[in-house]
C-alpha cells in the first residue's frame, strides 16, 4: 500500500512531506543524542518526538539527512528502520554506545562494525537464524576511512548484540546463567569486539528490505579489562562516534554525486 505525503507513519510520527526526499538517516539509540548529531548538519531543525523517536532533518553536502532515535534495543529499532524506508530511506548509519569486550578494545576507542552475533529476538522474525547479520559493504569502508582520517582509535569487527541488558551484566542470578555465561566466553573466543543491543537487527531488517546499512560504536567501558583488574574511567562523550558517522556520510554523497 503506497503512502501519501502528507501521511504520518504511525510511530514515528514522520511522513514524506517532512523528510523532504531524505535518503540518508544516522539513526543512535537515545533520544538525546539527537540533537547533538544535528549539531553536525546544516539548518538542522526538530521534525517530532513521539515516544522514543525523536527526529531532526538537516543538510550534509547539499543532502537531506535524518536523524532518528530508535530507543533501546531490537524491537524499536526495527519500526524506525521500517517506517524511515517507507518514507523512502535508503541509507542508515547507527551511531551507538557499546561495552567493550576484547582486551584491547579501550573506554573511549571507537568499533566500526562489521557483524554482530544475533544474540536477540528481533531479527529471527526477518530471517532464520542461518542468515549473517553483516553491515553494508560501503557503509563500513567509509566509517573505518572517516576514523583513520580523523585519527581517532577505531577496531573493526564483530560485536554481541543481545536483548537483555542485565544478562550482560548480572549473568550468574538468571535462571539461563549456564547459556549466557557459556556463550560469553565463546564469543569472546572467537575474538567479539563489544556489547550492544541493536545492530544485528537493523543489519537484519535492512538485509530483508534490500536498504544499506552501518554502525559505529563507542565504548563506554570494557568488563573484561575491569575484571582482570584495569582501572579506567567509563567514557560517556560520544562525540567521536558522530563524527566517525558524519565524516562517512560525506564521503558516500560524494560517491552518490
Amino acid at each position: 500500500m503506497a503512502v501519501l505525503d502528507t501521511e504520518k507513519m504511525y510511530h514515528i510520527a514522520l511522513s514524506k512531506e517532512d523528510i523532504e526526499g531524505a535518503k540518508y538517516a544516522i539513526i543512535p539509540g537515545d533520544p538525546g543524542r539527537v540533537p547533538k548529531i544535528a549539531a553536525f548538519l546544516q539548518n538542522s531543525r526538530q521534525l517530532a518526538y513521539n515516544r522514543e523517536y525523536n527526529s531532526y532533518i538537516g543538510e550534509l553536502n547539499g543532502e537531506k539527512v535524518l536523524c532518528v532515535s530508535t530507543g533501546i534495543g531490537g524491537p524499536s529499532a526495527s519500526i524506525c528502520v521500517e517506517e524511515l524506508h517507507q518514507l523512502g530511506v535508503e541509507n542508515f548509519i547507527r551511531v551507538g554506545t557499546c561495552g567493550g569486550m576484547d582486551m584491547k578494545v579501550l573506554p573511549g576507542d571507537n568499533i566500526v562494525v562489521t557483524g554482530a552475533i544475533r544474540m536477540e529476538g528481533t531479527s529471527k522474525e526477518y530471517l532464520p537464524i542461518e542468515f549473517p547479520a553483516v553491515a553494508d559493504l560501503d557503509i563500513t569502508v567509509a566509517l573505518r576511512d572517516a576514523a583513520r582520517k580523523l585519527g581517532l582509535n577505531y577496531h573493526t569487527g564483530v560485536v554481541q548484540c543481545k536483548d537483555s541488558f542485565y544478562g550482560q551484566h548480572s549473568p550468574s542470578r538468571m535462571p539461563v546463567s549456564y547459556e549466557l555465561e557459556n556463550k560469553w566466553q565463546a564469543w569472546l573466543r572467537g575474538g567479539c569486539l563489544g556489547s550492544e543491543m541493536e545492530s544485528a537487527a537493523l543489519f537484519t531488517v535492512c538485509a530483508a528490505l534490500g536498504v544499506k546499512a552501518g554502525a559505529v560504536m563507542y565504548c563506554v567501558w570494557n568488563q573484561e579489562r575491569a575484571s582482570a583488574g584495569f582501572v579506567e574511567e567509563k567514557q560517556h562523550d560520544t562525540e567521536a562516534a558522530i563524527r566517525i558517522a558524519i565524516e562517512a556520510l560525506k564521503t558516500l554523497i560524494g560517491e552518490k554525486k
